[in-house]
């Protein structure tokens, strides 16, 4: 896991700097064009709709107005962007709460500093979903034992709570054979007959419905209506060294989280400004929710079920300490 880990920090560390946006300025002052200081800070993101907000709030001035000027770098998952918090190479990132916890068991410094996106607590209807082909012969989660399903990281939230979901639904987790798949190529991967059904964020999930893929598993809101999904987090050392810049992107991120549950319209349109997705996809997107606090009793039983998946080591996660 360690190895894998560290390779993904090298995958991240490659793409930022292809990117041109891996600035090297772990969070400098730059004059801006009004003449004021701004601070250059780097965010390690995942290309799916939960990350919204952000994109939002800089539009809407948010973090301008506090001093801090956005550059977005994309990855794969929340397991990829931690080690490039951690190197230094991204000042803040996104990241869902098992990736977090996870890094935490192993001593990994990391912290979270405010809430990214939960659970609409919709079944069927919620912001990701386990999808299978129309003629599939799975009908629900219980029926995913023995079948391969596509997750965009393996021993992580994705397959914790699509496990629960099976669980719940009178199956047996331990046959699930999951497959690790980037969200934009599962719709692709599910056509194709790759895998058997694929636990699909936004806007995949969209994408394959649009190809005739039906949902059959809501894990999130199966597992828990108010799931704490993702926050947004820091490295210990940034959060002692520069705790006021740790304040003001709080800040700037509970008003962007505000803003896009205040205009949801607003907030699918944003996302043209880093997917590429298709008016009718566009239109179609199932949005999370986007409180500006995480729910600790949903991440307590979050924290529950990686122990039972063994997943964290034998070790136990401190939520009280990892998350705000």
């Amino acid at each position: 896991m360690r190895r894998r880990v560290l390779g993904l920090a090298v995958a991240v560390v490659t793409l930022a700097g292809a990117a041109g946006c891996g600035s090297s300025d772990s969070g400098g002052g730059t004059s801006s064009a009004s003449g004021g200081e701004k601070t250059q800070v780097t965010v390690g993101v995942i290309p799916i709709v939960d990350v919204a907000p952000l994109y939002l709030g800089q539009k809407q001035g948010f973090f301008a107005r506090r001093g801090i000027e956005l550059k977005m770098v994309t990855a794969q998952g929340g397991a990829a962007i931690i080690p490039g918090v951690v190197s230094g190479q991204f000042q803040f990132g996104f990241s869902n709460t098992t990736s977090l916890m996870l890094a935490q068991t192993k001593g990994v410094p990391v912290k979270s500093v405010v809430n990214g996106a939960a659970s609409n607590g919709k079944v069927g209807a919620d912001v990701t979903g386990v999808l299978v082909k129309k003629d599939s012969p799975v009908k629900s989660a219980k029926d995913l034992a023995g079948r391969s399903v596509a997750v965009n990281t393996l021993q992580n939230i994705g397959d914790t709570t699509v496990r629960e979901s099976v669980r719940k639904d009178g199956g047996d987790p331990a046959k699930v054979k999951f497959v690790e798949i980037p969200f934009d190529q599962m719709p692709a991967a599910l056509d194709g007959g790759r895998v058997d059904a694929a636990w699909m964020g936004e806007p995949a999930q969209t994408v394959a419905k649009a190809q005739g893929a039906r949902v059959i598993a809501s894990p999130f809101a199966e597992t828990d209506p108010k799931l704490t999904v993702a926050t947004w987090f820091t490295s210990t050392k940034i959060a002692q060294q520069k705790p006021e810049l740790v304040k003001k992107f709080t800040e700037a991120m509970t008003e962007s989280l505000e803003y896009a549950t205040g205009h949801p319209d607003e907030a699918r349109q944003i996302l043209t400004a880093y997917t590429k997705i298709s008016g009718d996809v566009l239109a179609k997107l199932i949005l999370p929710s986007w409180p500006p606090q995480v729910d600790v009793a949903s991440l307590e039983k979050l924290a529950a079920l990686g122990e039972e998946d063994g997943i964290f080591g034998g070790k136990k996660p401190d939520i009280q300490a990892l998350f705000p």
